[in-house]
């Protein structure tokens, strides 16, 4: 993007952004001001440990852009003390620092005590838009910007050099935001930019005059939840969305319904189906980009589809496009309202082969008309999931963000459902509005599936949480049946598990023969019964910005061997994964970080700080190195044939305690509505901690007005097994055996043996707090 025209979306940015209820941190934050003539810098600590300074052109703040979050409040005043003297100021509290060294001409930040962590100089450059900080030598640096999907993809997670700020195209997410393992991150308030990473410097030019930008302190957790405080939290998918998608170009009613069918009587999950230009009225007049295509589907109009599908759990997914056609009821009205965007120039369509134009959805007037009767008829009659694809081709790093915000806004305005969508650009801010990305048209093939990795863990890096791709590869013909089983298995371990392929390509499990249909529905089913556990750190993700799927580097940011690590993940807090993305692989290195690791199928025991060998199945494609972590809580249900078939009334939960305490907060509402933002939901957090000869388990009580149909926990302590068993300091009885024990409808509990060793099984009821103590032998 030049830089006249990202000036004039960041204008747009600033603009838009402005509509809404103004940026503010209230009550009054603790700070500072630099006077530069008739110009100021404002510092202020607008949360305990972070930062916030802003240039003010003759002591006015410019508005913020879509990057900050509208709604962005403290909920209370952060205590720091503010001096000045002769030589400048300081600002200070119990975890930041920052001191203008007016002598110097310096801002020096960073923790109490220590040694500074940034140094600025030249502040009245943030006038130009310029911004310069210092830092130590060779501290690693993240964030910025992923890659597209036909970039490669060797400079895996680091950073350095000269980084465009951009939502480029492709599966590219970006964001203007750059942090690092040494203790803290950078976010600058602007849309279009450049960053210059050296080795001892930040360098960061915007566009649009006047900068501003945030410090963020702490660990990686604390910075991502920082960023998430100022850029804005994610609402919560439905709960559908943590299953399994199938995406198809080319199909008609009958053959979705077989397809559904074939899933069905296999009992492989499948909770939403993605259809592509098919389900629509493309190229027709009257809103035909806007309805659905009635020679293709002739009950979705009418509703008996979606009842059909309804019936079996199935959700519909719809493909929408940025441009309409121009000589049509709906091209002239966005003609006479001044509805099409200045970049986008008419041209004939690839599919229809009639004239179409790009809309303008940083236009409020536009966003509101694009959510029109006809796509909220279709909205109501089944398509209750919306791809939105190519707007990343005109240059605007907003078009995704501000087309999605058209159809989150206009949802929400009729319906409680919740949204969902698929994007194939991010550019921060996207969050607020119910936003995925997923990596763009990709090939098939060994390679090109490697290539998600580093894709996925980069997006995550700049705040892109919900991430998917096209499973099997969207170009290049059909995945040999082994990339094709390697490929789910890799999927189910990405935030946003999906396949899809170009126009006639099947992704179906049973497809690719005997042994991938075997591989690939037993990857599917895991992930299935997996869903309480994922669906918990969807919660979580709201809550404390750092979602279901990270690197590894999030929890252990002091490894060096971790640093640019893009071959594992972890997959909430207590799995780790490392996908098979080798063709015909026999051994497969995997470096577990520190801790004690058990392998997830054969039970096996690893201590970490070290890399091991995985004996991988070159065959069948069967297995999946994947381990548990010490201390984990790990909730899992039955395996259903989509989400909600059966209510839950037990709940099992795998223990595997360590010497020192963890935790996982345990997390469900209706799955459905945004009745959760108003406290309808249920939070139980759970703590786990061996010591010595005893384990104990504490389970609080719940948060949340929510009734689940939950009312009890199948406890599954792994280790040394039990002699007594206590709730809340109460003897339970013992049973014979598991069997015995599920028979029975008591509390109690019962020992013996699984994969993973001696187990005890505990039940207790849900819904309240209690501590489980196990006496275990010696």
């Amino acid at each position: 993007m030049s830089p006249s025209s990202a000036a004039a979306s960041l204008s747009q940015a600033r603009a838009h952004a402005a509509l809404a209820s103004p940026a503010s941190i209230t009550p009054a934050a603790p700070g500072f001001d630099i006077p530069l003539g008739a110009d100021t810098v404002r510092v202020e600590l607008t949360a305990p440990a972070t930062l916030h300074v802003q240039f003010r052109k003759a002591g006015h703040a410019a508005a913020p852009t879509i990057v900050i979050d509208p709604a962005l409040q403290a909920t209370s005043r952060p205590g720091a003390d503010v001096s000045h003297d002769t030589n400048g100021a300081r600002l200070h509290s119990a975890q930041l620092e920052a001191v203008w060294d007016k002598e110097h001409g310096e801002l020096r930040i960073g923790v109490p005590g220590q040694a500074p962590l940034l140094r600025q100089f030249a502040l009245p450059s943030l006038a130009h838009g310029r911004l310069s900080l210092i830092h130590a030598k060779g501290e690693p640096m993240y964030g910025i910007g992923g890659f597209d999907a036909t970039e490669p993809a060797t400079a895996g997670l680091l950073r350095d050099g000269y980084r465009p700020v951009t939502a480029g195209e492709q599966g590219h997410a970006g964001a203007p935001f750059v942090w690092t393992t040494a203790g803290y991150g950078v976010l600058i308030d602007g849309v279009g930019g450049q960053i210059a990473l050296g080795d001892t410097r930040i360098d960061a030019r915007m566009f649009d005059g006047g900068l501003d930008y945030y410090v963020f302190l702490g660990n990686p957790h604390a910075i991502f939840g920082a960023l998430a405080q100022v850029s804005g939290r994610s609402p919560l998918f439905p709960k559908w969305a943590m299953g399994f998608t199938n995406s198809q170009w080319g199909i008609d009613e009958k053959e979705l319904l077989d397809i559904v069918h074939g899933y069905r009587e296999r009992h492989i999950p499948l909770d939403n189906f993605t259809l592509d230009f098919d389900w629509k009225a493309w190229g027709e007049d009257n809103y035909g980009e806007f309805r659905w295509n009635e020679h293709k589907f002739p009950d979705g109009d009418s509703g008996k589809l979606k009842a059909l599908l309804d019936a079996q759990g199935v959700h519909l997914t719809g493909i929408m496009k940025p441009r309409i056609h121009v000589d049509t009821v709906e091209g002239r009205e966005a003609t006479e309202h001044g509805y099409w965007l200045a970049q986008s120039d008419p041209a004939p369509d690839y599919f229809s082969g009639k004239t179409v134009r790009e809309l303008d959805f940083a236009d409020p007037a536009a966003r509101e008309w694009f959510f029109n009767a006809a796509l909220q008829h279709s909205f109501e009659t089944g398509i209750v999931g919306w791809w939105n694809d190519e707007a990343d081709d005109v240059a605007v790093d907003l078009q995704h963000m501000d087309m999605q915000r058209a159809l989150y806004d206009g949802q929400r305005a009729i319906s409680d459902q919740r949204v969902w969508s698929l994007n194939r650009n991010f550019y921060l801010g996207a969050q607020r509005y119910a936003y995925g990305i997923w990596s763009g048209d990709i090939r098939t093939g060994f390679a090109s599936m490697a290539g998600q990795r580093q894709r996925m863990l980069s997006a995550i890096n700049v705040g892109a949480m919900q991430w998917g791709m096209d499973g099997g590869g969207f170009k290049g013909g059909t995945p040999t049946p082994e990339n094709y089983a390697r490929w789910i298995q890799f999927g189910a371990f990405t935030p946003v598990f999906r396949v899809h392929g170009e126009l006639g390509q099947h992704r179906q499990p049973w497809v690719y023969g005997t042994d991938a249909e075997k591989a690939a529905s037993a990857a599917i089913r895991l992930r299935q019964s997996l869903i309480p556990y994922i669906y918990s750190y969807e919660h979580k993700r709201r809550a404390t910005g750092v979602g279901l799927v990270r690197p590894l580097l999030f929890d252990w940011p002091n490894d060096a061997n971790l640093r640019n690590d893009i071959d594992a993940w972890l997959f909430g807090d207590s799995l780790l994964v490392s996908p098979v993305v080798e063709q015909g692989q026999t051994a497969k290195p995997v470096y577990l970080p520190a801790g004690e690791w058990i392998d997830w199928f054969s039970g096996r025991h690893y201590a970490g700080g070290q890399t091991i060998e995985h004996v991988a199945d070159a065959t069948h494609w069967s297995d999946i190195p994947l381990y548990i972590r010490e201390g984990a809580i790990i909730p899992v249900a039955p395996v259903m044939d989509y989400v909600g078939q059966h209510p839950l009334s037990e709940l099992a939960v795998e223990l595997f305690p360590a010497d020192h305490a963890t935790g996982f907060d345990y997390y469900d509402d209706d799955g459905k509505t945004y009745g959760y933002e108003q406290g309808e939901y249920f939070l139980q957090s759970m703590r786990l901690e061996a010591h010595g000869d005893s384990v104990a388990f504490a389970i609080a009580a719940p948060q949340g007005s929510y009734q689940p149909a939950l009312k009890s926990w199948l406890l599954k302590f792994h280790g040394k097994p039990a002699r007594a068993v206590r709730s809340n300091g109460r003897v339970l009885e013992a049973f014979a055996s598991a069997d015995a024990l599920r028979a029975s409808d008591d509390d109690g509990w019962a020992v013996g043996e699984d994969r993973f060793g001696p187990v005890t099984w505990v039940r207790v009821a849900a819904g309240k707090g209690q501590t489980v103590t196990l006496d275990v032998v010696k």
